[in-house]
């Protein structure tokens, strides 16, 4: 059977480990455990890099870190091209992406799609879910993403009711837009989740999925050794000073927010069957990153141990053999995967992927920042090199999770995992890299940038509403959080 359709599913912040299909005992994720069924299952799937907007950079465009020039949740890009998504398009697919894309350089733009429901992560001008909210019962509701800032690790109940939570609105619009569609017509649609990225915030009662106190966090006896491999600002101990128990709460809603988003697949993919298009249609669930949820003593993202770069990767080809493997894959494979699949022309010099239905790669690669700030990472079957040029120092390891930095200067894999990464440092354009002024993967000309990062932890778009629901005499603090917290 040729496939005709195409569903990519995509979540932010989902750690491999957090999913049935990966052996979690404890989640429940009914949908993503039916579309496991029979789906290749990629145990050694990387992230190109271990943060937002470089990762999903690597997935439109199928290049590494070092080849677009953005390393971290900036705008800074040297890639000019069209991206896959475009591809497709042209091929004839009925496109459509809902929810976060985290473009910085043209967030709300269409980015090669025919179509797109846009839902960022901060209310803003032009996001399709803010208008939704605005206009709905719930205007009142401001952070609809949860409270972030002070409160951005610490597990809240949604301040909005299921129906109208932000993962429920992706499921409603990704449903509509199979509803709508023409089955005759090769359908492609993007569903994009903010969930479970931070603040982790599930609707009631959702909340209650996971009230037994999770298994601990994985905490090596030589966690002291691999701090250099973790960025300061959201260390437990020092930062954000959460306990044990603090930790495991917030794990407990972690899972919630992942069984949420299982929830919606379910109904999306529940939409394809009722329309006679789910045996015809290609699946792909993927994450950018994952999240250390109190690993190391550690929370959140950017460092190249696996409890964050680690991401999920099923992929479901109808009337093909699926089953566990173990080669690396990263996000950069997913374009040519695809265009090659579906027989759409493409030059293989413009990605740094290859199709992993037809090949295998030996490593795969991975970065985060750039500059004196620069760690990078190659990793095989089996182990993985890491450097760091900020602390000077390598880290090997054959073991997953990491505990034990095995490296040792002249051993033989070292040396040979060395020299690749030596090779790939040294094309690394995001010293280069530029702030886009023309169009650039489907953005446009002229558009502002907007910062992300600490400075921009909450919304500063519908600031003036908020403040205007405290009555005279009382003042709110609205300023914006500059991230003194996390220095």
């Amino acid at each position: 059977m040729k496939p005709k359709h195409i569903l990519i599913i995509m979540s932010d912040q989902c750690r491999a480990d957090a999913l049935g299909p990966y052996g979690n005992t404890r989640a429940q994720t009914p949908a993503l455990d039916a579309i496991a069924d029979g789906a290749s299952i990629f145990n050694r799937a990387v992230t190109p890099s271990p943060v937002c907007v470089p990762a999903r950079l690597s997935l439109l465009a199928g290049q590494y870190v070092n080849r677009t020039g953005n390393s971290n949740n900036n705008p800074k890009i040297c890639y000019d091209g069209e991206g896959f998504y475009s591809m497709l398009t042209k091929a004839g697919f009925d496109s459509c992406c809902v929810g976060k894309m985290h473009h910085v350089w043209d967030r709300y733009g269409l980015m090669g799609f025919g179509s797109r429901h846009t839902q960022e992560e901060l209310a803003a001008e032009g996001d399709d879910y803010t208008e939704y909210i605005k206009n709905s019962p719930y205007k009142n509701v401001f952070d609809y993403n949860g409270q972030r800032s002070d409160l951005y690790y610490v597990p809240q109940v949604s301040q909005l009711p299921a129906e109208a939570h932000p993962t429920q609105w992706i499921g409603d619009r990704s449903v509509e837009f199979i509803e709508n569609c023409d089955p005759e017509k090769p359908l492609f649609l993007m569903s994009s989740f903010i969930h479970p990225h931070p603040p982790f915030c599930p609707p009631a009662p959702w909340n209650k999925l996971f009230r037994d106190m999770p298994e601990a966090p994985f905490v090596p006896e030589e966690t002291p050794d691999l701090k250099f491999l973790l960025p300061p600002a959201f260390d437990l101990d020092e930062v954000l000073c959460m306990t044990d128990y603090d930790i495991r709460r917030a794990k407990n809603y972690y899972y919630a927010c992942v069984s949420f988003m299982d929830y919606q697949i379910g109904r999306i993919t529940d939409a394809l069957k009722k329309k006679g298009m789910y045996d015809d249609t290609v699946i792909l669930f993927i994450a950018d990153h994952g999240e250390t949820l109190g690993d190391y003593r550690h929370a959140g993202k950017r460092t190249m141990l696996s409890s964050a770069n680690r991401i999920p990767f099923i992929l479901r080809v109808p009337g093909m053999e699926g089953g566990e493997r173990t080669d690396p894959v990263s996000l950069v494979d997913v374009a040519p995967t695809l265009l090659s699949l579906f027989g759409v022309d493409y030059d293989p010099a413009e990605f740094d992927g290859i199709d992993i239905l037809s090949g295998k790669h030996s490593e795969v690669y991975s970065q985060y920042e750039c500059g004196e700030k620069a760690c990078y990472m190659v990793a095989a079957e089996k182990d993985k090199l890491i450097y760091s040029r900020l602390h000077d120092k390598y880290a090997y390891f054959d073991e997953c999770p990491e505990r034990v930095n095995k490296y040792e200067e002249g051993g033989e894999r070292v040396e040979y995992l060395k020299a690749l990464l030596d090779a790939h440092m040294a094309e690394d354009k995001c010293a280069i890299a530029k702030n886009p002024n023309k169009k650039a993967g489907g953005g446009a000309k002229g558009k502002k940038i907007q910062d992300f990062g600490n400075a921009r932890m909450d919304h500063v778009y519908r600031t003036a509403e908020e403040a205007a629901r405290i009555p005279e005499g009382y003042k709110i603090d609205m300023r914006r959080f500059e991230g003194d917290l996390l220095k």
